[in-house]
């Protein structure tokens, strides 16, 4: 979710516009100038988008120099729709990115699945692999410094395919503060707080499902 609010100029003159386009594609035009710049120097990005049927236009420019990239739009997928309601949130928990970059580092990341343990009781947020080392637990008390806000209603307890959750990790390296949350079926809901060099904050939001294939005497 990027608010319009970072954009130096944000106009769009309809009431929505949804189109795709090749991700690779997209990538490899943002990094024309390469992945990084030279000190005092940084690339502008200007998109265009004349409506159904156009190319999405890209405006590159750096030090003087402007690169114009047309990138071929399709038709938009009907997207994967969770019913994911803040109204239905049964635990949410607001934790510092530090914590879960640790986690992450510190895991046994050869396991199939991350299971992640919420409750309002002991041991309130548990993190746990199973992998070729054997199983092992990372456990955050709620009066934690890391843990910044904490609202279990109940103890809830699944496990998630880690290669589901590993493409949220270049989110993850790049947040501030991550919202935890699982409603009552227990889809999970990772929201990150990305804060730019300017202040200003956007969110990634990634939404992953429960791995049906474990059993509850598995747990």
């Amino acid at each position: 979710l990027l608010q319009a609010e970072i954009f130096q100029d944000f106009a769009v003159q309809e009431e929505s516009v949804t189109f795709r386009i090749n991700l690779s594609v997209l990538l490899d035009c943002l990094t024309i100038f390469g992945t990084s710049s030279l000190p005092g120097t940084s690339t502008a990005l200007r998109m265009c988008y004349c409506g159904y049927g156009y190319p999405l236009m890209l405006f590159l420019e750096e030090g003087g120099v402007v690169t114009v990239c047309k990138i071929n739009t399709q038709e938009p997928e009907e997207l994967l729709d969770f019913d994911f309601c803040s109204t239905k949130v049964v635990n949410k928990i607001i934790l510092q990115s530090e914590g879960l970059r640790e986690a992450f580092a510190e895991l046994d990341m050869t396991s199939e699945v991350l299971q992640v343990t919420m409750s309002p009781d002991k041991p309130y947020f548990r993190l746990s692999t199973f992998g070729n080392a054997g199983s092992a637990h990372l456990d955050y008390p709620r009066d934690s410094d890391l843990m910044e806000a904490f609202h279990c209603n109940q103890t809830q307890t699944n496990r998630y395919k880690i290669s589901l959750l590993k493409p949220s990790a270049k989110a993850l390296a790049l947040s501030c503060k991550v919202s935890i949350r699982t409603d009552a079926q227990g889809f999970l809901s990772l929201q990150y707080m990305i804060r730019n060099e300017d202040g200003q904050i956007c969110f990634v939001e990634y939404y992953c499902c429960p791995d049906e294939d474990i059993t509850e005497a598995e747990l």
